[in-house]
Order: structure tokens, then sequence, then C-alpha cells
């Protein structure tokens, strides 16, 4: 049987799982949903050979899943109505369920359609480890984000730092993986999956990292509970053309689609 899946979005991750997927045995890409008049850069990067299209209504009756790579405003503008309908919803822009109440409108979305969201790991690694420890008492959560001056060009980090004078490491924010979500939309999803495997979007601190000694994204993670004490670290590249995409994030999203079709998955 054919897994019949959706692709949210058209930028450098969605890309890169179409690329994946366009490969995979027992997975078809029905369709690729963008926003209206963005049909024409869709195809240019999806490739001539995928069928897009911007509204829902025009979603092919044989999608059963459907795959979230065009960040908080993709997640926000279909994520509600495919679980609505029935259809699992697989996304890597967790920073959005930073807002309550949207979380809240996915959650009820995905009771009343009997479907599921899956928020998946995207940058970061160990979410295992961290969410089997929040079974327990966990005390403290913390989490840092190091990425090259040029990975947080258009974020927020520009309001208190100028990127391209850069000589040494800078902090640019202090706080909440619910403020920084929110603060940083495009650059902390990993924040929001951290505290929504852990301990939560207002007890998660974090730190985020302007470094020109960089040249890849370091993401580390630091919790302490009942369970004992763990340390994570990773350092990821970004994807070819877009410092602000993680490689490993479009690799998560193929796991799991894989892991939709296979007899056995770790």
């Amino acid at each position: 049987m054919t897994l019949s899946i959706a692709l949210i979005g058209h930028g450098a991750i969605a890309a890169e799982v179409a690329r994946h997927l366009a490969h995979e045995e027992g997975i078809a890409l029905a369709c690729a949903v963008c926003g209206p008049g963005r049909e024409a850069a869709a195809r240019a990067a999806l490739g001539g050979g995928v069928v897009v299209i911007s509204d829902l209504a025009d979603l092919p009756d044989a999608v059963t899943v459907a795959v979230d790579c065009a960040g908080h405003p993709g997640l926000r503008a279909h994520g509600a109505a495919l679980l609505r309908r029935g259809i699992d919803v697989l996304t890597v822009s967790n920073g959005a369920l930073a807002d309550a109440d949207f979380a809240l409108e996915l959650e009820d979305a995905a009771r009343a359609g009997g479907a599921r969201l899956r928020l998946l790991s995207g940058a970061i690694g160990a979410i295992d480890v961290l969410a089997a420890a929040s079974v327990g008492w966990l005390e403290r959560v913390t989490y840092t984000g190091r990425k090259p001056p040029a990975g947080w060009k258009g974020s927020a980090a520009e309001e208190t730092l100028d990127l391209d004078a850069l000589t040494e490491a800078a902090v640019h924010f202090e706080g909440t993986a619910r403020e920084a979500a929110l603060r940083y939309p495009k650059n902390a999803n990993v924040a929001a999956t951290v505290a929504l495997a852990g301990i939560g979007m207002d007890e998660t601190q974090v730190r985020l990292i302007a470094d020109p000694a960089r040249t890849a994204n370091r993401h580390e993670i630091e919790a302490v509970g009942a369970f004992g004490r763990f340390e994570f670290a990773i350092e990821g590249n970004a994807l070819p053309g877009n410092p602000a995409s993680s490689a490993l994030t479009a690799m998560s999203v193929v796991r799991a689609v894989r892991d939709r079709i296979a007899p056995i998955s770790v």
C-alpha cells in the first residue's frame, strides 16, 4: 500500500524533503500546498512534476498524511483544517505552539477529526531521553542555541546586534522557551521542541548566541531531575543556500515519513 502525502511549503526544507521522497518506495507525493499566487514558485522549487495547490478544497482524496515544512504561517494556515478532516500532520514548526490559543485549536481539531499532530525533532537530538525524563520530576532544563551571525539574519537578533560587525560571540536573547519561540519564529523551533518534550514552555530557559567563530549551528541541552543529569550537544550543518535552515531538520522529516510505512521502526 502506498502512503500518499501532501507537502506544505516550498522552501529549502520542503525542497530537500521532496527530493528524498521522490525516490522512496511505497511513498507518493500527491501534492504540495502553497499560498495563493505562489504556485509557479512552488513548481520551480519542487520540480515541475509535483502537483501544486493553494486551496485544501483541491486536496487529492488519497492523502492521509500532511507534512508541514512551511514554518509557522503554513501550520497556522492549514494545520487545524487538515486535522479536522482526519489527516495526520507531521510538522517541524513546533514553535507555533508557543501560542497557547493556537495550540488548543490544533488539539481540538485533532480530537474532532480523530487525527494526530506529530511534532518532529527537527534540528535537535536526544528528545526521546528528555521526554522520558519528563515522566519523573524535572528540576531544570536549559537550551542554548549558537549560530554564525548569518544564521540570525532576518531575526530579532538584528535589533540588538550588528551581525556583520561581530568579532566575538554575543548573547542576543535570554528568557523562556515561549518567549524565544514567539520572538524568533524562524529560528527557535528547537527551543520549543525541547520545552514541549521536557519541562514546558514557561519553565525551559533559553540563551541564543551569535558567534562569528562558528561555521555550523550548535544546539545544547542540559537537564536535571529525578532521572539524574543529562547533557547533549549537536553541531549541525545548514542546508546549502539557506544558513537559517538545518539539514538535519529535513532529514528528520524524511525519517518520520519512512517510519509511517516501515514494518519495524526505531
